[in-house]
């Protein structure tokens, strides 16, 4: 067992966003509106401490990391295992969820519209958010086009509050019977395909999470017998709403709130991890990267945080399933030393 220590045709994988004019590099919390988001920001922190123990912030790569479709698109999973995995299949695995996931994004989330105007997060442009009320709003008839100006800088606002409100309710208000039979069916037969990857990736999040299985409603509940609570997010170098999407449908929404998920496509994971320890500014928090990429591990070396490096090769005890909340705990302890959090997991 190793210390990977940081001290260490229109398609997903070639979807090329185009920077707007104006990139927005400041955080929420020190944005315009500031003082509303700082006093949510505080309470939520309170809120996480209260009961004095130390909190895990787990920050996730997606692709490869919490999922694979990338691997399965071009290969490369299939690969690793020297002919015992049918290529074939895994592409067409890949593709389907490549069909369903932009399906989704244009249908629910006005993909078609925003593809050029990635954000780094949702709340990105909050502070020209009005607060207008969105439910008889026309999306398709209020002129929206590249928000180089205030007036689309707000319509692009209006969209990213309503995808955030879709989000937060999860896929089944979105799709009907049919479509989540297939979608299941999809999981199931991807999760089988790569020897339950997904199914123990999510597992992983929900040891770490005090949130139970989903309920009737599509919600997770609150495990009230959780002494505490860690945090999960969600640091991708995939456009954002594609992203969003690939957590409601590989079953992560549960356990990643939108607020919690960021694009580093035109801002860099260094600065989507800065801002992520401006917000969680506390000394009880401890920090953890996680992905298999170059990025990741650099960025997480910038900020003197612990970095778990996942492999795909079948005989790696880094990749799911197989690593787990205990191995991660042992690089927790090497640069924040032992706590009665790692002993416990």
């Amino acid at each position: 067992f190793t210390i990977h220590s940081s001290f260490c045709l229109r398609s997903l994988t070639s979807i090329v966003v185009t920077k707007p004019p104006e990139l927005h590099l400041a955080h929420p919390i020190a944005s315009q509106g500031r003082g509303q988001i700082m006093d949510d920001n505080t309470a939520k922190l309170g809120t996480l401490v209260s009961d004095g123990g130390l909190v895990n912030v787990y920050i996730w790569d997606m692709d490869e990391t919490l999922i694979l479709l990338r691997s399965l698109l071009n290969g490369t999973y299939a690969e690793s295992f020297n002919g015992s995995k049918d290529v074939k299949r895994g592409l067409e695995i890949g593709k389907k969820w490549e069909d369903h996931i932009l399906q989704i994004c244009d249908d629910f989330f006005f993909y078609e519209q925003v593809e050029e105007c990635n954000e780094p997060f949702l709340d990105s442009l909050r502070q020209y958010d009005d607060g207008k009320d969105l439910s008889g709003y026309d999306f398709k008839q209020d002129d929206f086009t590249t928000p180089t100006d205030d007036l689309n800088k707000r319509r692009l606002a209006y969209r990213h509050r309503a995808a955030a409100h879709k989000y937060e309710k999860g896929l089944r208000p979105l799709i009907d019977s049919e479509t989540m039979s297939v979608l299941d069916e999809l999981y199931n037969v991807t999760d089988e395909y790569t020897d339950g990857w997904l199914s123990s990736a999510r597992a992983f999040l929900e040891q770490c999470s005090c949130v139970q299985e989903e309920s009737v409603d599509g919600t997770g509940a609150i495990d009230e017998n959780q002494s505490s609570q860690d945090v999960h997010i969600l640091v991708t170098s995939g456009a954002l709403i594609p992203s969003l999407v690939k957590c409601l449908l590989f079953r992560l929404d549960t356990f990643l709130r939108h607020e919690n998920v960021y694009s580093s496509i035109d801002v860099g994971k260094l600065q989507c991890f800065k801002w992520i320890k401006e917000r969680f500014n506390h000394p009880k928090f401890r920090f953890c990267a996680i992905g298999d990429g170059w990025e990741e591990c650099a960025a997480a070396q910038a900020m003197q945080w612990p970095f778990v490096k996942i492999d795909l090769q079948p005989d790696s005890s880094h990749r799911f399933p197989g690593i787990t909340p205990k191995t991660v705990s042992y690089y927790f302890a090497a640069v924040y030393g032992n706590s009665d959090a790692d002993t416990s997991k």
